[in-house]
């Protein structure tokens, strides 16, 4: 028997939330979402700008996008033991913060204070990464699917725009690519002021946000399942993310459009992304959702290995899909493969920890490939690799158990 204190038993007991204060849940739920993509989608599209501002390699430059990623697998095993101590409420204000700062620290004129904002901001949003699908299991039990879904959409929309629009906001700002990548701060600015309303029940909830004393979730086979298929599914996107456009632009594309085709790729995420993790939840089993990613993923990468400029859309379009899709179903997971708020906290954090250390190897491998080839085609190769490995743990990670009752034979999702 398990030996934890569920946090959503513990919140029962509790008096309910006023309508206001789960609005205002929700709203600041939301807003944090909107912080989670868009200062690093922002960087992809300024890759050549940056480039040739500062005289960095490509593998070099990668490392903007890769660095936050191992900022995820540094913090997000930490995460809910910071949580444990401080409340999820008052964690996610400190993550929030930490985005903010470092947006506002890569704006200064130097190359260390570039990375060392780079690195802050993706501290910070380890923590919100890691905490708030363990909020959402805990205050909203009974709209799981409805809450993730609305939880990804917005990450995705602003990561989306944020693609779209960091080339033009360079091109025709007097601060340059500086003044792009700090205009994110706005946001996770005001994200942080509407939070502010959530810190005065720090004091009665931080004691019940526990860490089961016996884990066994880095003991599971399930739980590994659902960390190759996080850090795989982040491995492709965030290899697309901070090199598509520099593949479009070298095949003759602007770098305008490149971006754009970027931001086309993240907008057709958006939907996906709302409703699979509705449909997860409601199915008994995962696999056919896996099976469907994985086709959007071979789809997309096949044809951009064409190398024509005409088929772009059709190879960005299924690859949006299946990133938007791939993402809304692992995170789901952390709340359908696991028992109690404590557990999925737990899985979440395992499955972010060495999920993004496996996905930040994806930028600078990326880069790596074309340096050693002088060839994109290789390094897109790499990605349908990546792909089946995917498919291969997403069949036993959407399988109907739960973890540490992987050998039970009566389990269900509820």
């Amino acid at each position: 028997m398990r030996q934890t204190t569920d946090i959503s038993e513990n919140n029962q007991q509790k008096p309910g939330k006023s309508r206001l204060q789960v609005v205002l849940l929700f709203i600041g739920i939301i807003m944090i979402a909107m912080t989670l993509r868009a200062p690093i989608t922002s960087v992809g599209p300024l890759i050549e700008i940056i480039r040739n501002d500062t005289g960095m390699s490509h593998t070099l430059v990668g490392l903007l996008t890769t660095f936050p990623l191992l900022a995820f697998a540094l913090l997000s095993p930490v995460a809910p033991k910071i949580a444990r101590k401080w409340g999820i409420e008052r964690t996610l204000f400190v993550g929030v913060f930490a985005v903010t700062a470092g947006i506002v620290l890569r704006y200064l004129p130097s190359i260390t204070s570039l990375f060392a904002g780079t690195i802050l901001l993706g501290l910070g949003i380890a923590l919100s990464n890691v905490l708030l699908p363990s909020l959402i299991k805990r205050d909203f039990p009974n709209k799981v699917g409805v809450m993730m879904g609305t939880y990804s959409v917005s990450m995705n929309i602003f990561a989306a725009l944020a693609s779209g629009i960091s080339f033009p906001l360079a091109q025709y700002s007097s601060t340059g690519w500086r003044g792009s990548l700090v205009m994110w701060g706005i946001l996770s600015f005001v994200a942080l002021m509407i939070w502010l309303p959530q810190l005065r029940s720090i004091q009665h909830e931080a004691p019940n946000v526990q860490i089961s004393a016996k884990s066994n979730v880095w003991r599971s086979k399930l739980a590994w399942q659902v960390t190759i298929v996080m850090g795989l599914q982040s491995f492709i996107f965030y290899s697309v993310v901070a090199w598509l456009p520099e593949i479009l632009t070298q095949r003759g594309m602007s770098s305008s459009t490149a971006g754009w085709m970027l931001s086309l790729m993240q907008f057709f995420s958006v939907p996906v992304t709302f409703v699979v993790p509705i449909l997860a939840a409601r199915f008994k089993n995962q696999r056919g959702l896996i099976l469907a990613t994985f086709a959007c993923f071979i789809l997309g990468l096949g044809v951009l290995l064409t190398g024509s400029r005409s088929l772009v859309p059709l190879a960005v379009i299924p690859i949006g899909i299946g990133t938007g899709a791939a993402f809304g179903l692992v995170t789901m997971f952390f709340v359908l493969r696991s028992r109690s708020v404590n557990q999925s906290a737990e899985l979440s954090g395992m499955a972010q920890s060495i999920g993004y250390l496996l996905a930040a190897a994806g930028p600078l491998l990326f880069g790596f490939v074309h340096d050693l080839t002088n060839s994109w085609t290789s390094a897109i190769v790499l990605l349908i690799v990546a792909s089946v490995i995917y498919m291969l743990a997403g069949l036993g990670a959407g399988s109907n158990r739960f973890i540490g009752e992987e050998n039970n034979k009566k389990t269900s999702v509820s």
